[in-house]
């Protein structure tokens, strides 16, 4: 949406403004000029260079993963229709931003949201194609998301998610639930962050439980438990007997939580709380399953992972941080039977999740993983002896291109010191000097100090 009538109405809940019809709104460019020192906004981190440049690898890394595994890169429209959004278990008047023209009528009511998540709009773009897609699906996703919730160390109202999912027609088999989760833990590993611990549990075999308890109302109990981390058991009961749960159910409940494996033995523990009906037994039996599919360490069924969001049908799965486990997940998803379709047919899928800007945040913060030594993607600066000499030094530039070599011409013919030491507060390691006076080509190790003759046509960087 550009230009004119169409620039988006961005008035940030950050100041508490908030939208027709209440969903809160952002703040676009030209308004964020006007408003001068209050153009910086909680909540939408800005990374400096050499820290981007970290985040630029990890997204790489988080690519060539999901293509090994055979996802397709989708690239979907930020914004969806406001029923779809809050159809899905989310706050309205909380979590979604609504978007409308700076030229709508005063009083009018958002109907676009930006997404709070990439699951929803997937499912969408799905359902609407759904006749040329090969099921099945295999997709992947890494774009931004927007949630107007209180910003805090993790949390932010923009952020980078990475998403992949498998979506079948008609049916999907449980299969695809352990093959996503230990694909997780191989994608995390594969990041050059500290080690990620993997809970999974299963929202059937939590669901039946609670039935066997005598607990009626499984969506609130399910979102107080998923809040147990963050609250503890104490809290954690309280919140259950103001939603109507006898004390010694809750305390049960609590005992269930706090439940934790890595092998069959589950099915043992399980058995010792007396309660059996199908959805016991079919949980227990996928959660089981997703255990044993894997091979190595990494994953252990938690069965206080509930996970929030109402879409949830089956196995759930989030990560956290080995060295600082309170700091809340970093990756997560999970089974969703009925997110897509359209009465006639189910298209459920399976789906995780990585908090991209949420662990650049983390390991920024405690310092688990450095920035970059650099400050651009150029390993060569190319010297600029006068201002006749310009254009000699970008043909070297060009021909170091072609070969992949990334470099940047001086900005300016200035003292070979000055230019020398614009390339070290960047990070570059190399200079580059093209000859002069029917010399040669020379390049210089600005790290070591050694320098010799060099070919822009063979040389690399070591």
């Amino acid at each position: 949406m550009g230009g004119g009538g169409l620039v988006l109405a961005l008035l940030a809940a950050h100041w508490g403004w908030s939208g027709a019809g209440g969903l809160p709104l952002l703040v676009g460019r030209g308004m964020e000029r006007r408003m001068g020192s209050k153009a910086k906004m909680s909540g939408f981190p800005e990374w400096l260079p050499e820290q981007e440049l970290v985040q630029a690898r990890v997204l790489q890394i988080l690519r060539e993963q999901f293509g090994l595994h055979g996802f397709t890169p989708l690239h979907l429209r930020s914004v969806e229709p406001v029923e779809v959004l809050t159809s899905k278990g989310e706050d309205a008047d909380k979590e979604i931003y609504g978007v409308q023209r700076l030229a709508a009528e005063p009083g009018t009511a958002a109907k676009l949201g930006l997404h709070f998540d990439l699951t929803v709009p997937m499912a969408r773009y799905v359902m609407q194609n759904r006749g040329s897609l090969v099921f099945p699906f295999r997709r992947y996703q890494i774009a931004p998301c927007w949630r107007g919730e209180r910003p805090q160390m993790g949390r932010y109202r923009e952020f980078i998610q990475a998403d992949i999912d498998i979506i079948g027609e008609g049916s999907l088999d449980p299969m695809y639930d352990a093959e996503m989760v230990w694909l997780l833990a191989h994608v995390m590993k594969a990041l050059p962050i500290p080690a990620v611990q993997l809970y999974v549990n299963n929202r059937k075999l939590l669901e039946g439980l609670y039935r066997g308890f005598g607990i009626e109302d499984i969506t609130t109990a399910l979102r107080i438990v998923d809040k147990l981390d963050k609250i503890g058991a104490d809290k954690t009961i309280e919140l259950m007997v103001e939603a109507g749960i006898a004390t010694a159910t809750a305390q049960r409940c609590i005992e269930v939580a706090n439940i934790e494996a890595q092998d069959a033995s589950l099915r043992e523990t399980i058995g010792a709380f007396g309660v059996s009906n199908d959805l016991v037994e079919e949980g227990l039996r996928e959660l089981v399953a997703v255990l044993e599919y894997g091979h190595g360490g990494g994953v252990t069924a938690a069965l206080r992972i509930a996970r929030g969001l109402d879409y949830y049908t089956g196995t759930v799965v989030e990560g956290v941080l080995e060295s600082h486990p309170k700091a809340g997940s970093v990756c997560s998803g999970g089974r969703y039977d009925n997110l897509a379709g359209d009465g006639k047919v189910k298209l459920p899928g399976m789906g995780v999740s990585v908090g991209v800007t949420r662990i650049m945040a983390l390991c920024f913060h405690h310092g688990l993983l450095e920035a970059s030594p650099k400050k651009t993607t150029a390993d060569v600066l190319v010297i600029v002896h006068d201002d006749e000499s310009v254009s000699q030094s970008h043909a070297v530039a060009r021909q170091l291109r072609e070969r992949g070599v990334a470099c940047v011409v001086s900005h300016r013919a200035s003292a070979y010191g000055k230019q020398i030491q614009w390339a070290e507060k960047v990070g570059i390691e190399y200079v580059w000097f093209p000859p002069r006076k029917g010399g040669e080509h020379e390049v210089k190790n600005i790290r070591s100090g050694e320098q010799a003759a060099a070919d822009p046509s063979a040389w690399t960087p070591r």
